[in-house]
């Protein structure tokens, strides 16, 4: 298929779903796409008459669509400068050891547990996943996805400081993530050879501390162009070049792209709200922004549902699949307390706190990518399609009853984080 036919396919999908979804289901927009989208699929699976040639022609759609090029190196640049431009640098440096402590000691210590439950989880099952593998499922299982759980706080009433957590946790985990994703395939690509602590941590370094300084340059260069002018169509066209040029110079020079991103968007949009904008300009950004997020977000809500087409499933992985979901809770919920705990001495957190973490987790279509990111063969087969099941675990039945688990919560759901004054810096 062409690619336009691609596009004008799953837009199509996307704007029909999204009617359907909010005339009848009435769920949040991404749990409503993803679950209308996987019916659809499983009714075409279905040997049901006349669904063979649609079939085929969705299939063959799907097969002409690299999801992981698409999410890693098409989406996930402007989703997360998107997610960064409205954060206000203020809530998170409120936040701010809990958010860096999580997206990072949290994302490793999640990976190692995941990682290595499920080495045991596939041995015992008989599925020929190397430990390599393991580790990587566990690294590109760990990071959280703001997407679908944003608006689910919205609906729920949860406090400011639970949505500034979860996004700010997000943002950064997901760069961490996928720098430590790179790291460990090179390895796994590279054999033993490549398991030398020096290397391992020589290239997690490069690509962190790259993605910073060139996100601080492009945000800074991007802060001082719209400081010079006053017109909103330029500075629109600004912040769009900063999310997709940016994203593509890191890649070029093998330093973390989504850190790239979301540090310049977050430099971006504080530096600019502070008195650079107008009023016009702001509204125009903030505008463009959002419709950028929400229509990115339709389609690959859609693409998530519609990937169970071609998966390879067999009982042995479905078994796998649904076993590692309590694995990957377990871990989430390990990789949330162990951190919070050892922060006890500076903060008093409220009661609930890891509950609400563990279960507000979601994962989502980055890990998805990921895993179709691997090198091809058996093990990357089985990953993909467990992959598949925990995600969509996650965005149905945690997505579905996040809001009234927070809900039941009641006060206990307070995350304020300025309950204490926190010394550290």
């Amino acid at each position: 298929m062409r690619l336009y036919d691609i596009i004008a396919a799953l837009i199509t999908l996307a704007a029909l779903f999204s009617w359907f979804n909010h005339r009848f289901l009435k769920l949040p927009t991404a749990i409503g796409l993803m679950l209308i989208a996987l019916l659809m699929s499983l009714t075409l699976l279905s040997p049901l008459p006349g669904t063979d040639g649609l079939e085929q022609d969705v299939k063959r759609m799907l097969g002409s669509i690299a999801f992981d090029e698409t999410v890693l190196h098409g989406m996930l640049g402007f989703l997360l400068f998107a997610g960064a431009l409205h954060v206000r640098l203020t809530d998170l440096a409120r936040h701010r050891a809990a958010i860096l402590v999580l997206a990072s000691l949290g994302v490793l210590i999640s990976a190692l547990l995941v990682g290595a439950g499920a080495w045991l989880l596939f041995l015992l099952l008989g599925l020929p996943v190397p430990f390599i593998y393991c580790l990587l499922f566990g690294t590109l299982i760990s990071p959280t996805d703001p997407i679908a759980v944003l608006s689910i706080l919205k609906q729920a009433a949860a406090p400011k400081s639970l949505e500034t957590k979860i996004t700010g946790e997000s943002l950064f985990n997901d760069g961490v993530a996928v720098v430590l994703f790179l790291v460990l395939v090179k390895i796994a690509v590279g054999g033993t050879a490549g398991m030398h602590p020096g290397i391992f941590l020589g290239a997690f370094f490069t690509e962190a501390l790259g993605g910073l300084a060139l996100g601080l340059g492009t945000g800074g260069l991007a802060y001082l162009m719209m400081r010079s002018i006053d017109n909103y169509q330029v500075e629109v066209l600004i912040t769009l070049a900063v999310a997709s040029g940016a994203y593509a110079v890191a890649e070029h020079w093998h330093v973390s792209a989504p850190i790239t991103v979301v540090i310049a968007g977050l430099l971006i949009g504080n530096l600019a709200r502070e008195g650079i904008w107008s009023a016009e300009t702001m509204r125009y950004v903030d505008a463009f922004w959002e419709l950028v997020d929400e229509i990115l977000n339709a389609v690959l809500f859609v693409l998530i549902g519609l990937e169970v087409m071609v998966m390879k499933m067999s009982a042995p992985i479905l078994l796998a699949g649904l076993l590692a979901i309590p694995l990957v809770l377990a871990a989430r919920a390990v990789s949330t307390g162990v951190p919070l705990a050892a922060l006890k001495r500076f903060r008093t957190w409220s009661p609930g706190v890891v509950a609400i973490l563990t279960w507000g987790g979601l994962r989502g279509g980055i890990s998805v990518a990921m895993a179709l990111a691997l090198p091809h063969g058996e093990a990357r087969d089985i990953l993909v399609s467990v992959t598949y099941v925990v995600v969509v675990f996650s965005i149905l039945v945690q997505g579905l009853t996040l809001a009234p688990f927070i809900r039941s919560m009641g006060r206990r759901a307070d995350l304020e984080f300025s309950q204490t004054s926190l010394s550290v810096p």
